[in-house]
């Protein structure tokens, strides 16, 4: 379908609705329809600490037109004055995050959009609300999907948005609809925000029951049941395994082919990813057996062990081998009256984290060394209560961890919801039709003919203006 084809596009409307243009709609204004100046005609050396505002993309992605922004002298300003927008104008997003919308308030500031955006002036007597619905529904995100284009990432433009058809209802029901999902909308919301607040419950209840399971606490009525006291083993981890750190592989013998590497970048918390993977000949790891991982090693990254997903600490699975151990990743082994699984819990805990966190060197990439992590101070009961203490922690993570696919499933519903109530408006559906409303067609030929009529005028007036100059 070519850019210039809308007929797939066309849904089936009331009578009193109509498909129109953004062209159709606009103010009377020249540049009612204007995307921001060619990026030549703004550059960073324009910017000055005062003057007048320039709203970019940051502002309407975050839906808040006073956020932080940047300025351009009043003789800049002259040179762009075209770009100028004001209260009651929409601006959209035009690279990467496209389709973003934000509507300037009666008390926005005066300004000019960058390069990123273009502004919408509507007639006065178009709904902005409905209009900034619209182009979050499934129509228009259809349609910028179908048109957007870009390499890396998705690009609109003016052009594209001149094209999209636009299913206009009377102006009196613009209003009902736009009222309308403002209620509806605020109570998904409200809801969304409740499920996405679940994850972070689940996290700290994971962290609760391994803080109980590490102090004994999650194996009191255990012990109370076989008459036995908490009386675990206390001391450096040092006296219960020891770590292999592994080799520093040369980067110049990296190979496309051969045995993956397993670097601090190939490990996530809970996890290993290998994307970036790095291999190496199969024939010159005869030497580094000793440094090959086993199905349920524990690995733990040394370099920048801690990010904002929590601790970079895994176990491997069948799937992740084979692979080698490189430098500045370690694996825990030779267990000495700690089981790997009861191991790996207290490393999961919290409080090795808080340990790890003051002692980590190196201000571009904190490093914890293999003395530091051998150094942790750990809490071993006897093994059997190591084995209880694990499968009470499995039963109770499978229970988080089946509550956490459940809230997936309700996000993907309350997404789907959002859209599929949107839909409806803009089919027509959600509130009911007012048969004295004035229909659609009548309204966008009133606009029609008075911006002819408008047109007219000036023609005219320049007329007589270009007459009274040759007069003298």
């Amino acid at each position: 379908m070519g850019i210039g084809d809308n007929t797939e596009m066309k849904p089936l409307l009331p009578g009193c609705w109509n498909i129109t243009y953004f062209e159709d709609i606009a103010s009377s204004d020249k540049h009612a329809l204007k995307a921001g100046p060619f990026g030549s005609a703004l550059k960073k050396s324009d910017c000055v600490s005062s003057g007048i505002k320039v709203y970019g993309q940051e502002q309407v992605i975050a839906g808040d037109e006073n956020l932080d922004t940047y300025f351009i002298s009043d003789e800049k300003y002259e040179q762009l004055r075209s770009c100028t927008v004001g209260s009651g104008d929409i601006l959209i997003s035009l690279v990467g995050t496209i389709g973003k919308v934000l509507i300037l308030s009666e008390s926005s500031k005066k300004g000019i959009i960058n390069p990123r955006l273009v502004k919408l002036s509507l007639d006065s007597r178009i709904n902005r609300s409905y209009i900034r619905y619209f182009l979050y529904g499934p129509q228009a995100i259809s349609f910028f999907k179908s048109f957007s284009h870009g390499g890396t990432m998705d690009i609109l433009n003016l052009g594209i948005l001149k094209r999209l058809p636009i299913s206009l209802p009377p102006t009196n029901e613009q209003t009902r609809i736009a009222n309308k999902l403002d209620e509806l909308l605020a109570q998904v919301d409200t809801i969304k925000a409740r499920v996405d607040a679940i994850p972070a419950i689940l996290k700290r209840f994971r962290q609760s029951v391994l803080a109980a399971a590490v102090s004994g606490k999650l194996t009191e009525e255990w012990r109370k049941e076989r008459s036995v006291n908490w009386e675990p083993k206390i001391g450096p981890i040092s006296e219960f395994c020891s770590i292999d750190i592994g080799n520093a592989f040369k980067s110049k013998e990296f190979t496309d082919e051969g045995i993956p590497l397993l670097r601090g970048q190939n490990i996530e918390p809970s996890r290993l990813r290998w994307i970036e993977t790095k291999r190496y000949p199969k024939e010159k790891l005869e030497q580094f057996k000793h440094l090959f991982i086993e199905e349920n090693d524990i690995i733990l990254a040394m370099d920048r062990p801690i990010v904002s997903a929590g601790l970079k600490l895994a176990r491997a699975t069948l799937s992740d081998l084979p692979c080698v151990l490189v430098q500045r990743v370690a694996r825990f082994k030779d267990f000495k009256g700690i089981s790997p699984n009861y191991l790996y819990l207290m490393l999961s805990d919290i409080s090795f984290s808080n340990y790890l966190a003051p002692n980590q060197t190196g201000s571009d990439i904190p490093h914890i060394s293999g003395k530091q992590i051998l150094a942790y101070v750990v809490t071993v009961p006897e093994e059997d209560e190591q084995d209880e203490i694990v499968m009470q922690v499995d039963r109770f993570f499978v229970f988080a961890d089946q509550i956490e696919q459940r809230v997936k499933a309700a996000q993907s519903r309350i997404n789907n919801l959002t859209q599929s109530i949107l839909a409806k408006a803009f089919r027509g559906e959600l509130v009911p039709q007012d048969p004295n409303d004035e229909p659609a067609s009548e309204l966008l030929e009133r606009i029609k003919k008075e911006r002819e009529q408008a047109a007219a005028l000036t023609k005219a007036t320049k007329k007589v203006t270009k007459k009274k100059a040759k007069a003298k």
